[in-house]
């Protein structure tokens, strides 16, 4: 008997993905991208969506900030809808299909892929447009949401800084410190965000499953936070509705490896959706061409288990540990 895994379970589209159409124009010479200067001291912020093409949480949220009119008080502020051509094929039979054109967008970014005239994508021709504007930013919220329904997560890269500014923020309440894909690289550690010496500093928030409405009201949550911690807006500043309540305590895991599938021959031991804790070494997870994958320590946290995107070299989940507070 085959035991079921999460990508044979559909999950409903529950949310309207928005006419962008509006936005195309941008007013930076980048379609779809908005910078908007209060002309007075202070950081260069940017919220983008769209970097996979289905995850519609950040897409909402930032056509929230436009529609609202929201302008900074202090410093700058970016607003995005990244990987815009793959968000444009969405198609709800086949939800899955409209994570990227040609390439993961969040598997690009070194200064080497970048630079590499030589290769072209549909995602590398949008990274190299967006490239000089990300060089300007201070601070970056990059809005995403998951395969698998699952509770949200901050993505703080493997720096203190980011765990740092993670605690900052507040919410949501798990948050997940890591080297990222070894698939490439990813635009929350791209360049100085990357970089433990540098004040500039990126997360990436992961807000719930895909389609679930309750992802909208976590990217609004953290998104609202975010522009309040960077001096970018005033809380008056923004919709009191936008504002959750805050958790009342942080946890911190520390990705200690990731899992890589050799082949499309993966399969996981049960219906794994993410956050569950082995709480012994050499429990079998699932197997990879046969080979057992295993624990290797107690208390081992699965981190974002899926085979919604299985091929080789696919990182299908990454395991870690709780860190003390």
């Amino acid at each position: 008997m085959t035991t079921p895994s999460p990508q044979d379970h559909a999950y409903p589209v529950d949310v309207e993905f928005p006419d962008l159409s509006g936005y195309a124009a941008g007013n930076t010479g980048i379609p779809y991208v908005y910078t908007f200067d209060s002309g007075l001291p202070g950081s260069h912020v940017m919220i983008n969506a769209l970097t996979h093409g289905n995850e519609v949480c950040g897409a909402i949220t930032v056509k929230g900030l436009l529609d609202l009119g929201v302008r900074p008080r202090r410093g700058k502020l970016t607003l995005a809808f990244s990987n815009i051509e793959a968000y444009l094929t969405f198609d709800a039979s086949k939800p899955d299909a409209s994570r990227f054109v040609d390439q993961d967008f969040n598997r690009v970014w070194t200064a080497a892929k970048l630079d590499d005239t030589g290769t072209d994508s549909s995602e590398l021709r949008r990274a190299r447009a967006l490239r000089p504007v990300i060089d300007t930013v201070d601070a970056l919220l990059d809005l995403h949401s998951m395969h698998e329904r699952s509770a949200p997560l901050i993505v703080s890269g493997p720096l203190d800084k980011g765990i740092a500014l993670s605690r900052a923020l507040g919410a949501p309440a798990t948050v997940i410190s890591d080297e990222g894909h070894p698939e490439g690289r990813r635009m929350r550690d791209y360049a100085d965000f990357g970089d433990p010496q540098s004040t500039r500093n990126a997360l990436l928030v992961e807000c719930g499953q895909h389609w679930e409405p309750s992802s909208v009201v976590v990217a609004k949550d953290c998104t609202a936070r975010f522009l309040m911690l960077s001096g970018t807006v005033d809380e008056a500043d923004m919709p009191a509705d936008w504002f959750a309540p805050r958790p009342d305590a942080m946890r911190v895991i520390r990705v200690t490896q990731p899992v890589v599938a050799k082949s499309m021959d993966f399969r996981f031991a049960d219906a794994y959706t993410g956050l569950e804790t082995f709480p012994k070494a050499g429990a079998v997870i699932g197997w990879n061409e046969g080979e057992p994958v295993v624990t290797p320590y107690d208390n081992c946290v699965l981190v974002m288990p899926s085979l919604r995107q299985l091929r080789p070299g696919v990182t299908v989940v990454r395991l870690g540990q709780l860190l003390d507070n």
